[in-house]
């Protein structure tokens, strides 16, 4: 049997405590970056803003924010690139979110 939607009122009180802390661990973070040597060198990594965008999606109206938010951090699908690998033996490029 399928369990009846929570109310949002149920929803905000389960969540309400985990929300918080990931907040401060990412003011935590923001700060520690304006602390160390060469802070503003990290401002114009690519990275930086993607998480400045991820932060506006964040407080943005509406619904589908979590797709945003994974879209934003993706990289964009190349149908032909298992065929580019094949015939070339490169590696698809990846975008800065990724480790190489």
């Amino acid at each position: 049997m399928i369990a009846a939607a929570q109310s949002a009122p149920e929803v905000f009180e389960q969540t309400f405590l985990l929300t918080r802390a990931k907040i401060l661990e990412i003011a935590a973070t923001l700060d520690r970056l304006d602390r160390a040597e060469s802070a503003e060198s990290v401002r114009s990594d690519p990275r930086f803003r993607q998480i400045q965008q991820g932060l506006e999606i964040l407080l943005s109206d509406g619904f589908h924010r979590a797709a945003q938010v994974q879209e934003l951090f993706s990289d964009r699908y190349d149908p032909n690139w298992m065929k580019k690998y094949l015939t070339t033996g490169e590696r698809p490029i990846l975008s800065p979110s990724v480790p190489h």
